[in-house]
């Protein structure tokens, strides 16, 4: 093989093993640093460096084993309803606040008992926080759907908007509508069976 493209190989691994090293999703951070590990290991096979080879192969070996252990593990999700007024709420929100900000512009919390607010418990640990409100008596319109970095692999979302459904639609609701200005927050919703009714503004039916 070319020299010039042996190097590029090389190249390309670090960049891939740096930019996994910025994940905070450890899914993703696994993915990541298993094709940047598997390029390095290559790479140092190609060059006759076996132990960058070797040790990179046991690298890659970790990553896919952790990654099957994350993917078979079955997890307990719960909720946990908190008031309004939750001192421990306001608190999370204050922490949180300049991710929240990133995503969902201009969001402020205001107490107010008729919404619905719940922290999402994975193995009983925070994973993220649910709020949102009432609308034209059937309609529950999202106000801050949050999930902590670490825990951004959509099963959140699919806890509260199909597990959860039951419950939802139990206490009156055959709609949820979201709104944002976030092309990744819209391709979250989009995922999760939201369908976009007007610019910005998606919708699910809970009764399908």
């Amino acid at each position: 093989m070319h020299p010039d493209i042996l190097s590029w190989i090389g190249y390309l691994a670090s960049v891939i093993i740096v930019i996994s090293m910025m994940m905070s999703s450890i899914i993703k951070f696994r993915w990541v640093n298993l094709t940047g590990a598997f390029l390095f290991s290559a790479y140092g096979f190609l060059i006759d460096a076996i132990p960058v080879g070797v040790l990179n192969g046991i690298i890659v070996l970790v990553d896919a084993y952790y990654l099957w252990l994350i993917y078979s593990k079955k997890e307990t999700f719960e909720i946990l309803e908190v008031s309004a007024d939750s001192e421990y709420l306001k608190r999370f929100l204050r922490y949180h606040n300049a991710r929240i900000q990133s995503y969902c512009p201009g969001f402020s919390y205001v107490p107010d008992e008729s919404k619905v607010c719940f922290f999402i418990l994975r193995n009983m640990a925070v994973a993220g926080f649910f709020l949102a409100h009432r609308t034209h008596q059937s309609t529950l319109n999202v106000d801050l759907d949050y999930v902590l970095p670490e825990y951004k692999d959509f099963k959140n979302g699919k806890f509260i908007y199909f597990q959860l459904k039951d419950r939802f639609v139990a206490a009156g609701f055959t709609h949820v509508v979201a709104e944002g200005n976030n092309q990744r927050y819209f391709n979250y919703l989009k995922k999760l069976g939201f369908t976009e009714t007007a610019t910005g503004v998606y919708e699910k039916d809970l009764t399908l």
